[in-house]
């Protein structure tokens, strides 16, 4: 099987050259990160997922949790690795320094977590929930809460779960039932069963704290119930050392498609002892600070699983003889010719290197937005970063993870039988990113979210800042030569997709379901555009490098090469969703119930 490689040139492209991270920092006032600093950054993370994390890839995958009696046994390494990974420093990089974090922006962690997930998405799910947990905390704990859990959970020592779902109730978390009662020493009494808990029992680290949606008593029905709540699995000690086992047990782990080496959780609160953090019955308020950081993780898994299938795919169609070009061999000296010199071939391996790196492009972008959010020195810039980042969180959670399993589909389909099988590892790639579409909100539920409350309900505000930044970009850009390739494409889909919503809220006051009927071909239109958008930008860096007289002249000619197939190949998808919004809500409503059971 091909063993994972980190990018670690397409990497520095995107942040330094598209992206442009030293004029991005200088803005706003970091100093503590400059690309300098982040070269090196890459190049540790880059040895820590190639030698300690790719090697026990199919290996954990193969061997899976083992369950017994409450007690969950990580796959042999996993725990070995996570050692080296907190003595390494990683866990802290963009935590406070006051519970020693090393301060850094929150975009400088992504690029890893890229590469620690490319690696091994299963293993990296253990650390990636605890920086939403410690996110959380930061943001919305007291200052006792903070400085009892968050050193700990900074440095690694400990890990964060978040505990939504129950066994009647997934994403519709206004039906939950755990409970939550006062106790006369201001803790809260925790009962509940919560299942789907990742990384909720292991043995790679000494404590795991839960931060679990309950309700309280007499609270309001539904979403505007629920209070969020600490329940470290065991209750921490005034010198902050873990103590005595709380009231919570690991009832089974499942047995899943994909994912094997992480642990999926039932967890029981038995009266568990927990703290409320936040306001009462604003737990879901608090919760999506932990939700939103998940979902610009699983964007990274979307980018992840687009990456390895493409350097499996590479890599096998380089070596795997098979049938002769239809224009002539091209392997004369041999049997047959490789097939990646066929257009078909060509265009899987294609497909999977536009999405990797136009998504990387689009999870870097939102990363520094979330650094300007947080750190923005006037509120209009933070506002407006925060309305982009609203907008661009669904397509890129939900978009970039329908890619990345489209991918892992090309993957397979490169190695042919090879690829179906488990030695070549593009099986396993496929069954690990299924689930990527499915948690922290499923497609069809960012795509609502994403037409319903992000464009709709605001009339279109948030869309219209984005689309006027893209239409920013093709004005300057109108005049030059080189980029009318992308840019009349880009600014005419662009323009559409402005038309696309009108029209859509139109139907929607004649009847809301028409906003369901049309939201998830809605989403991968509005994604084909937004990195479209990526590509085109992508393409004027290339360009400028070439006409510069660049040493790089394959790298750079492979980005146009790349761009133009995404705007000639990629791109005209978008007429099929359009076609698709356009055919309305009745052909999916007319076949009743009774006839789809026939």
């Amino acid at each position: 099987m091909p063993h994972y490689k980190a990018p670690l040139r397409d990497i520095r492209f995107t942040l330094n050259e598209v992206l442009k991270l030293d004029e991005h920092y200088q803005a706003l006032g970091i100093e503590e990160i400059n690309s300098e600093l982040m070269n090196a950054l890459l190049e540790e993370g880059a040895k820590f997922a190639e030698n300690e994390l790719a090697p026990i890839y199919r290996s954990g995958d193969e061997e899976g949790c083992h369950f017994n009696d409450g007690v969950v046994t990580t796959p042999k390494g996993f725990k070995e690795a996570y050692a080296k990974y907190v003595e390494g420093g990683w866990p802290s990089m963009g935590s406070d320094p006051e519970f020693g974090g090393q301060g850094l922006p929150p975009s400088a962690g992504i690029p890893i977590s890229e590469m620690t997930g490319t690696a091994n998405w299963a293993w990296s799910m253990y650390p990636g929930l605890s920086h939403g947990a410690v996110a959380t905390i930061e943001e919305h704990g007291t200052d006792e809460q903070k400085s009892r859990y968050l050193p700990k959970l900074v440095t690694g020592e400990w890990t964060g779960t978040m505990c939504l779902t129950e066994p009647h109730c997934g994403s519709d978390l206004g039906l939950l039932r755990t409970k939550a009662e006062a106790q006369a020493d201001g803790s809260y009494k925790i009962s509940g069963t919560k299942i789907w808990i990742s990384a909720g029992e292991h043995d790679m680290a000494e404590n795991i704290v839960h931060i679990v949606l309950a309700r309280l008593p007499g609270a309001p029905e539904g979403t505007k119930g629920i209070s969020l709540f600490i329940v470290p699995k065991f209750l921490v000690n005034e010198d902050g050392s873990a103590g005595e086992r709380n009231a919570v047990a690991c009832g089974s782990i499942e047995h899943k498609m994909g994912i094997n080496g992480s642990a999926t959780c039932v967890i029981n609160f038995d009266g568990a002892k927990g703290w409320l953090i936040g306001p009462e019955n604003k737990g879901l308020n608090c919760m999506f600070t932990f939700m939103n950081f998940a979902r610009l993780g699983t964007a990274i898994q979307g980018v992840a699983h687009s990456q390895l299938a493409f350097q499996g795919a590479v890599e096998f169609a380089r070596e795997r003889l098979a049938m002769r070009s239809l224009s002539g061999p091209k392997n004369p000296d041999g049997p047959a010719d490789p097939v990646i010199v066929h257009p078909d071939v060509r265009r899987m391996i294609l497909t999977c290197k536009a999405f990797a790196e136009g998504g990387r492009a689009l999870v870097y972008y939102m990363a520094q937005l979330g650094d300007i959010v947080y750190r923005g020195k006037d509120e209009a810039t933070r506002k407006e970063a925060d309305s982009l980042m609203a907008l661009l969180t669904p397509i890129g959670k939900a978009f970039l993870t329908e890619a990345g399993v489209e991918s892992a589909i090309h993957g397979i389909q490169v190695c042919g039988g090879s690829g179906f099988i488990r030695e070549w590892g593009m099986e396993q790639n496929l069954r690990d990113a299924k689930i990527s579409t499915i948690y922290e909100g499923t497609t069809g539920i960012q795509a609502l979210d994403l037409l319903g409350r992000k464009i709709l309900q605001t009339q279109g505000a948030s869309l219209r800042v984005w689309t006027k930044t893209i239409h920013t970009f093709c004005q300057e850009q109108a005049d030059v030569a080189e980029m009318k390739e992308f840019i009349e494409p880009l600014a005419r889909y662009n323009k559409e997709w402005g038309d696309i919503t009108m029209a859509i809220g139109a139907k929607a006051m004649q009847n809301i379901e028409n906003v369901g009927a049309a939201s998830v071909d809605y989403l991968m239109y509005s994604g084909y555009v937004t990195l479209a958008y990526f590509w085109a930008r992508m393409a004027q860096v290339a360009q400028q490098e070439l006409a510069a007289g660049t040493t790089e002249q394959d790298f750079y000619q492979g980005k146009l090469a790349t761009a133009r197939f995404y705007f000639k190949r990629l791109l005209p998808r978008t007429a099929g969703h359009k076609g698709a919004i356009e055919g309305g809500l009745e052909c999916l409503m007319e076949i009743t119930e009774e006839q789809l059971s026939l």
